[in-house]
């Protein structure tokens, strides 16, 4: 899956959000100064040719609907992220969250039952 720019994801978090939008609702989402129709447009067309939105006809207008959920997203961005910078190690990541965000002892007690349960399902 390929990788969106900030101003993408911006844009595709509407779509999760929202629902179906045409580039002119995509608008109204955005306090002044409002980016360009044209710019908006150009960005919308761009994610439909990588594969994340796809468009429906309505005369002479398309109405554009996300393709990839934003949990498929996430997940895939995830695994990239582990793989690129903890060499495929999820026990690295964990690793370093504890280091970086000091995590306590209870809030690692506290996901550690939360991912047995999930394993009992």
């Amino acid at each position: 899956m390929k990788q969106l720019t900030l101003k993408e994801e911006e844009i595709m978090g509407w779509f999760w959000k929202q629902g179906p939008l045409f580039v002119k609702e995509l608008l109204e989402y955005y306090e002044v100064p409002k980016p360009h129709f044209n710019t908006l447009s150009t960005i919308v067309r761009g994610l439909e040719e990588k594969g994340f939105l796809a468009h429906k006809v309505y005369g002479n207008t398309y109405q554009y609907r996300a393709t990839v959920t934003e949990e498929t997203y996430r997940n895939q961005t995830l695994k990239g992220v582990i793989s690129k910078y903890f060499n495929n190690s999820y026990l690295g990541v964990v690793s370093s969250l504890i280091r970086e965000e000091n995590l306590l002892v209870d809030d690692l007690r506290k996901l550690i039952d939360e991912v047995e349960q999930v394993n009992k399902k």
